[in-house]
C-alpha cells in the first residue's frame, strides 16, 4: 500500500493491487479511509484481483479543506473525484464503491461523465428529494451546535440516536474532520441533494445498491427509488450485522460479473 497525493487534486489516497479493474472507494460524511476501516464499513479492502484506490474526500481525513460550505456540496465533491480519476485511471472506466456521501458523489460524477464508470456500488444511499429537507435542517442545527458548544457536544447528542440493527457491535469512532471546518462540511451536506431522477434514469452502467433497515439518515425509500430509476440495478438489504459482513463478497461478485460482460 502506498500513500499518495493526486496530481490532479490535493486529495490523499492510497493504491493497492497490481492487476485487474480499478475499484475506487468513497467514504461517508465526516468519515475517512481510516474511520471506515475502524467501523468495518470499507467493503473494498478485501477485494482480490482488482487495483483498489481509496481516498479521503476534501476536508476529511488527511485531505486538506477550506472553511467554505460550497467546497463540500456533492457536485463539488464529484468534480474532485473526476480530477482524481484523471490521475489514477486516465484511460479506463472504474468501478466506484461509495458509502452515503460517497454514493452521492459517485452519482453526481456519473451523470456528468458516465463513460468514466464501469459500475456503481451505492452503499447506504442518503436522504434525497422529498426526505432531504428534514435532513438538511438537522445538518444546519448540527453546524450551529458545533460552533456554539463544540464537536464533543454534537458527538454526545448523536449517542442518543438509535443505531440500525445491522451495525450492532460497531466500534465507536469520532468524526475525522477538523473542528475548524466541520460546520462548513455539515452545511455543504445540507445544501446538497442527489441528481434529478430523470438524469439518474439515463445512466446505463450496472449498479448495486446496498442498504440496511431502520436508519432515517439512509432510508430504504432512497434505495427503493434508485432501484426503480436505474435501468440496470440489483439490491441487497441488510437487517443484521451478518448481512453487512457479506457485502464485500457481494461487491466482489458484482464487479467481476460486470467485468466478464464488458
Amino acid at each position: 500500500m502506498s500513500e499518495r497525493t493526486s496530481v490532479g487534486t490535493d486529495l490523499a489516497h492510497e493504491r493497492t493491487g497490481h492487476s485487474g479493474p480499478v475499484v475506487v472507494a468513497l467514504h461517508g460524511l465526516t468519515s475517512s479511509r481510516r474511520r471506515e476501516r475502524l467501523m468495518r464499513l470499507d467493503v473494498t479492502e478485501g477485494l482480490a484481483g482488482v487495483r483498489r484506490v481509496a481516498y479521503d474526500a476534501r476536508g476529511h481525513g488527511r485531505s486538506p479543506g477550506v472553511d467554505d460550505p460550497a467546497a463540500y456540496r456533492w457536485p463539488a465533491l464529484a468534480e474532485d473525484l473526476l480530477s482524481l480519476l484523471d490521475d489514477v485511471a486516465p484511460s479506463e472506466p472504474v468501478h466506484a464503491v461509495g458509502s452515503s456521501m460517497g454514493a452521492a458523489t459517485a452519482l453526481h460524477a456519473a451523470v456528468r461523465q458516465p463513460s468514466r464508470f464501469a459500475s456503481l456500488t451505492l452503499m447506504l444511499p442518503p436522504t434525497a428529494w422529498t426526505t432531504r429537507a428534514t435532513k438538511a435542517g438537522e445538518y444546519e442545527a448540527a453546524a450551529v451546535l458545533v460552533e456554539t458548544e463544540g464537536v464533543q457536544a454534537w458527538v454526545d447528542a448523536g449517542r442518543d440516536v438509535p443505531e440500525p440493527p445491522a451495525v450492532r457491535g460497531r466500534p465507536e469512532t469520532e468524526p475525522d474532520v477538523l473542528a475548524s471546518i466541520l460546520p462548513s462540511v455539515l452545511r455543504g451536506a445540507a445544501a446538497s441533494d442527489l441528481p434529478d431522477p430523470e438524469r439518474l434514469a439515463a445512466l446505463s452502467m450496472p449498479c448495486l445498491v446496498l442498504a440496511w433497515v431502520d436508519d432515517p439518515a439512509h432510508p430504504l425509500d432512497t434505495a427503493d427509488a434508485l432501484a426503480r430509476l436505474l435501468p440496470d440495478v440489483r439490491t441487497r438489504i441488510a437487517s443484521e450485522p451478518h448481512d453487512v459482513r457479506g457485502w464485500t463478497d457481494d461487491v466482489a461478485r458484482f464487479v467481476h460479473d460486470v467485468e466478464s460482460r464488458r
